[in-house]
């Protein structure tokens, strides 16, 4: 029991923390993904205990964070504060179990803290921690695995392992490296439980295929997904995407200094072992599996490597010690309002709120301007004006999606069809890397990019003048009508 209440009142005090500094953002519509596919099903749940999404495009994620969403509604009602406040409950399981998971470690209980600073101060897991999405519930089950493996308490190791399978597929991971591990032992009976974990995402697989005639929800998903990652250029491409973030980015150069020292004076433990492992099978799985290389993916893995760079820097001399603690921890404050100099998905820092508030105003605008007139745009904008739930207007508006902004969309499905176009900052580009040539056709060549036409040609594609502006940081959303 005191050691329940322990963990108790580290949730609650991270619980309460995360409450405090994010409760500017909690009244922020959904972003992105969150509109287009997890508060849709989450709502399909919610309203008709649909578990797969009949309201956007069904897929191989399993329903858990869904479920929870849907419950949350069902006691407290559908709100969008709600939703952002029951996101940050595993954002608060997480953060108590990165402290659990640097003290069983390391038994430093100075480290430990320091560890659990660096993942509160990151900015992917700062942003995530509000958001409807499936990766930061991920990461706080697979470290709630991972302290529980390291404690030798492998049948709840396996019931949490179920769980989080069922929050995301590719923790499927976890059970799977521990079960190895079990089996290199020797301990083969032990490791038979980690089977379990399979069962539920087995369940989960048929109800998709019954319902959508796909083991993945879609034959466009599965491609995606499975296939279109396995190009070499593209495959080494995101590897050194992943290993820049974790090991460059947002000043963790730092801690990868102070790890390779650590690292130079003392053998790697037993228990380091299965947890570089895990953080070394995690990023392998997701980058050979998955279409979008997307940071957010990486968030189970940072709570080993937050535990690394935190011992390491502890075992630093002391005025060393402190100075990269500094150091690092201010960088990665920097990061969480600093945009990197180079395209980056805005969900990876507080550029995503300046994303969603510029749309909001141009949706308000829109709303009272041109009610009812019909509005093309591409997502996640033309979700944004269909789904008043989604917190951007009071009521549907006439929608004419588009699948993005180049020229002969503009002036093949937009003049003549619309009465107004809503354009926006599709990609973070101070240094317009996209317009120079290797680059543009490198990713042409690879990844099917398309440049949108420029703002100024956008009235002679479509026939519209420009109506309205909004910029702020860097981003602008133009809204054009005729």
């Amino acid at each position: 029991m005191p050691a329940f209440r322990r963990v108790a009142a580290g949730m609650g005090a991270a619980f309460a923390l995360l409450c405090l500094t994010h409760y500017p953002l909690l009244r922020l519509p959904f972003y992105w993904d969150e509109l287009g596919q997890f508060v849709p099903a989450s709502l399909d749940i919610y309203h008709r205990l649909a578990w797969v999404p009949y309201t956007t495009v069904p897929n191989v994620h399993p329903p858990g964070v869904m479920a929870y969403l849907a419950a949350v509604w069902c006691v407290l009602g559908y709100s969008i504060m709600g939703t952002r406040v029951a996101m940050l409950c595993f954002a608060a399981a997480g953060l108590a179990a990165q402290w659990k998971l640097t003290y069983r470690l390391s038994g430093a209980a100075a480290a430990s803290s320091l560890s659990a600073l660096f993942l509160f101060t990151c900015p992917l897991f700062f942003s995530q921690s509000i958001m409807a999405q499936l990766d930061l519930p991920a990461m706080a089950a697979t470290t709630i695995a991972l302290v529980l493996f390291l404690d030798e308490r492998f049948v709840l190791c396996a019931a949490v392992c179920s769980v989080a399978v069922m929050l995301k597929e590719t923790a499927i991971v976890a059970p799977a490296l521990f079960g190895f591990l079990l089996l290199r032992r020797g301990q083969t009976r032990t490791a038979l439980l980690f089977i379990l974990p399979l069962a539920p995402l087995l369940v989960w697989l048929v109800e998709l295929k019954r319902a959508t005639g796909h083991w993945f929800g879609s034959p466009e998903f599965t491609d995606y997904n499975l296939f279109y990652p396995l190009n070499p250029v593209r495959l080494l491409l995101a590897l050194i995407r992943r290993g820049y973030y974790l090991l460059i980015g947002s000043g963790h150069i730092i801690g990868s200094i102070a790890l390779v020292f650590w690292l130079r004076k003392r053998p790697i433990s037993r228990e380091w072992g299965v947890a570089f492992a895990f953080v070394a099978v995690h990023v392998a799985v997701i980058t050979v599996l998955g279409g979008a290389v997307l940071e957010r993916y990486l968030l189970p893995a940072l709570p080993v490597l937050y535990a690394a760079f935190a011992v390491a820097i502890w075992n630093l001399p002391r005025k060393v010690r402190n100075l990269a603690a500094l150091a690092l921890t201010a960088c990665l404050l920097a990061a969480c309002f600093i945009n990197p100099p180079y395209p980056f998905p805005m969900e990876n820092n507080l550029a995503w709120t300046t994303f969603v508030t510029l749309d909001q105003q141009a949706a308000q605008y829109v709303e009272a301007a041109l009610p009812d007139a019909t509005i093309a745009s591409s997502f996640p904008v033309a979700g944004e004006l269909r789904r008043p739930e989604m917190g951007y207007v009071t009521r549907p508006m006439h929608v004419l999606e588009i699948n993005d902004f180049r020229a002969e969309n503009l002036s093949g499905k937009v003049r003549g069809h619309a009465d107004a176009l809503v354009a926006y900052s599709v990609m973070w580009d101070p240094l317009h890397t996209l317009n120079r040539p290797a680059w543009k056709e490198l990713l042409t060549r690879f990844y099917g990019y398309i440049q949108p036409a420029q703002i100024d040609e956008i009235p002679q594609l479509t026939g519209m003048r420009e109506a309205f502006r909004i910029c702020a940081s860097g981003q602008c959303v133009i809204v054009f009508r005729k």
